[in-house]
């Protein structure tokens, strides 16, 4: 993601509303959600650089979604193309 989208809050809109798309979607193959959902879960579960202060894992989190939605929109544009 380069960085001027980084900051556009229609870029993290779409993010938002596809990341979910995506998990829910009986057409994502199950192995492209876990892709996503096991490392979320595994930074926020796991103790890291800076314990009790969830700012670091909610950014991560949403650069892990970013890099998912993108790889997504590109593997399923068919998916993508008809919202």
């Amino acid at each position: 993601m380069k960085f001027r989208k980084l900051l556009s809050l229609k870029q993290w809109s779409h993010i938002f509303r596809s990341s979910w798309h995506y998990i829910v979607s009986p057409n994502v193959a199950m192995a492209d959600k876990l892709l996503f959902t096991i490392p979320a879960l595994l930074y926020w579960v796991l103790p890291d650089f800076m314990p009790f202060v969830p700012i670091d894992d909610i950014g991560v989190t949403m650069l892990l979604m970013g890099w998912f939605v993108t790889r997504m929109d590109r593997k399923y544009a068919s998916l993508h193309s008809g919202r």
